[in-house]
């Protein structure tokens, strides 16, 4: 059954059109073309006009609820500053690319404690962009957060998320929100005394997201006199998970749903981000140098990137790759007996039988006791986790340099900190975390480093246990039963060389919704998955360079365009368009390949060069 939209406006236009009086002006010269009446042509109706001001008048004409609260209504003219009082003048702000009103809320009731404590919060803060009455397409485009989400909407004197602008600029009124916290780390979650700010939590994971629909559209339909026609979400990251958090909670906030590289699976994938470095300490006392992880990842795409007898320079497929450097005499440092092979390298990349099998340990993911199967029996590639698997790690291939550190002899290890502020807060300690976790109770002080393959599967659990309380951030639910029967559509991508959120996530999640609703094709009908090869974190190239064919560049690796999901996923909204293959090109669009809606693959037909998509079929 349809979602029921709101009166359709005539207004509405498709997203390519001109502006009203632009059209309306065209159309009377027809039909005078055509020998219409003799009477004169009527005067083209006059622009839709604000009904609020995009001044102070706003702080008391717009009073959604009791718990928000207008902070600052500021129109810019093209070609001004982005910038608020406080906004610093180096780097120098970019410029309004349109006329447009900025609207700055509180949502409360936030959490109250010491001034300047990471976890004193007034409110959820929200932004809001709106394009001039003439230029607003009907549409609303809210935008997703990255990391801990934190930002600066709650200040009336800088700026959450200048970068919105440009969006709203394409007709888009456009939101953000801060979730609720200011800090870039996750210090906000944490009370003063060291237990679980629930209240924080509870903004974080879910609400700011649905307070950021509700008065984003109240707003809307208060500044231009009439709703939207159409709402979407747009997020990768944690703005992915954001994404699903909507869709499962509240899946009549929003029309459509991009969900790019989501981070759900919050406490378990964001606690395995550690696993390496807890590896690398345990197995050889410290990180496995950035040059010898790159030489390896490069031996597997080799290894495994050849279609048709011809190298494309990253995997299409990691899932079928079952490299293992213990069995590889080329990466072997000379000498070094591995599983049936000599090494034979004098190169200083070379790696060490201990440290060939540690990275294969990053590949599998974590376990509890830090133990790894054979690659050639489990690859990782089952969207069920094994008997003693609590996630999967990265793909083979994938870019495994930053795992690395800093530089120098010997490197520093220096994980990815979102993952140490997740273990601190599942097991309630600061000292867990780097010192850029503060707390009233002690900062952290890198204790993480002392902890064992057994400590980081207990912090593991504890994240699980601890889901009532820290908002249910997994955002796992598998039941989308409400976004289905209300009409929404959600397109989620993933790269599959990315540096940080392992793919295997969407697709254990992928499975787990077809299981709880009749198959994969019944939820394709909703919600269709892409899988991009050779693509990172949200965007750009995530696989290092193999050690043969052609370098990894953004001239290599197809990636997709700007706008090209977000176009797909309006057309299936707006016509009914279902989406189908889309055709990735390289930068100077010398190579191209189809990525396809999962499980399909973009499968060589048998002929024609490997670099050209028209030679692949999805199957």
């Amino acid at each position: 059954m349809a979602r029921p939209k709101q009166h359709r406006s005539p207004r509405l236009r498709p997203l390519s059109s001109l502006p009203p009086r632009a059209w309306a002006m065209g159309l009377l010269a027809t039909l005078g073309a055509c020998g219409g009446s003799d009477d004169p042509p009527a005067p083209p109706p006059p622009p839709p006009a604000a009904t609020l001001n995009c001044d102070d008048s706003m702080k008391a004409a717009f009073k959604p609820d009791a718990n928000t609260r207008v902070i600052l209504a500021k129109a810019f003219k093209q070609g001004d500053a982005l910038a608020l009082a406080d906004t610093p003048a180096s780097p120098a702000p970019a410029k309004a690319p349109q006329d447009m009103c900025l609207v700055k809320m509180i949502v409360g009731p936030g959490n109250a404690g010491t001034a300047d404590a990471p976890s004193t919060s007034p409110g959820i803060g929200l932004e809001v962009w709106l394009p001039t009455p003439a230029n607003w397409n009907q549409r609303i485009r809210n935008l997703g957060g990255g990391g801990w989400a934190g930002g600066r909407q709650a200040s009336a004197t800088l700026i959450g998320n200048a970068g919105a602008a440009a969006t709203a600029a394409l007709g888009y009124a456009v939101g953000t929100t801060d979730t609720g916290h200011a800090v870039g780390n996750g210090s906000f979650a944490m009370k003063e005394d060291g237990t679980v700010n629930d209240a924080l939590w509870k903004d974080f994971a879910e609400r700011s997201l649905h307070e950021l629909a509700v008065k984003t559209k109240a707003l809307v339909e208060a500044y231009y006199g009439e709703p939207q026609q159409y709402a979407y979400w747009e997020g990768c990251s944690t703005g992915g998970r954001q994404g699903y958090k909507i869709a499962q909670e509240h899946p009549d906030d929003y029309d459509g749903y991009l969900n790019g590289a989501p981070a759900f699976n919050w406490t378990r994938f964001i606690t395995n981000e550690l696993y390496p470095q807890i590896a690398m300490l345990r197995d050889l006392g410290g990180p496995i140098a950035a040059a010898k992880l790159r030489r390896v990842s490069a031996a597997a795409v080799s290894a495994c990137d050849t279609v048709g007898g011809q190298h494309l320079g990253f995997i299409a497929d990691p899932g079928q790759c079952r490299y293992d450097p213990t069995r590889d005499a080329s990466a072997l440092c000379a000498g070094v007996a591995g599983n049936g092979v000599v090494g034979t390298s004098t190169d200083a990349a070379c790696v060490s039988l201990a440290e060939a099998r540690t990275i294969n340990k990053i590949w599998y993911g974590q376990t509890a006791d830090g133990s790894a199967p054979d690659p050639q029996l489990d690859n990782a590639s089952a969207t069920t986790l094994a008997s003693k698997q609590l996630w999967w790690g990265l793909t083979r291939g994938t870019d495994l340099g930053g795992l690395a550190g800093s530089s120098g002899t010997p490197p520093v290890a220096r994980p990815f900190a979102i993952s140490t502020d997740m273990v601190t807060l599942e097991l309630q300690n600061p000292s867990y975390a780097t010192p850029s976790f503060t707390n009233a109770t002690g900062n952290g002080t890198d204790k993480w480093k002392d902890m064992s393959y057994a400590d980081l599967a207990n912090a593991y659990d504890r994240g699980i246990a601890l889901q009532a309380v820290f908002g249910h951030i997994n955002t796992d639910n598998p039941d989308l039963t409400r976004l289905r029967d209300g009409g929404g559509k959600v397109i989620s991508y993933h790269g599959l060389a990315d540096t940080l959120i392992t793919p295997a996530g969407s697709l254990n999640y992928l499975s787990r919704v077809a299981d709880k609703m009749g198959g994969i094709e019944a939820v394709q009908a909703f919600n269709r998955l892409y899988l991009v090869p050779g693509m990172g974190h949200c965007a750009g190239v995530g696989t290092v360079s193999g050690s043969a064919g052609p370098a990894a560049t953004a001239n290599t690796v197809p990636l997709p365009a700007a706008n090209q999901f977000f176009d797909a996923l309006v057309a299936w909204v707006e016509k009914g368009t279902q989406p189908g293959p889309l055709m990735l090109k390289s930068a100077d669009a010398s190579v191209s390949m189809p990525i396809c809606v999962h499980p399909q693959k973009a499968t060589y037909k048998g002929s024609g060069s490997v670099a050209d998509g028209a030679n692949y079929s999805c199957r």
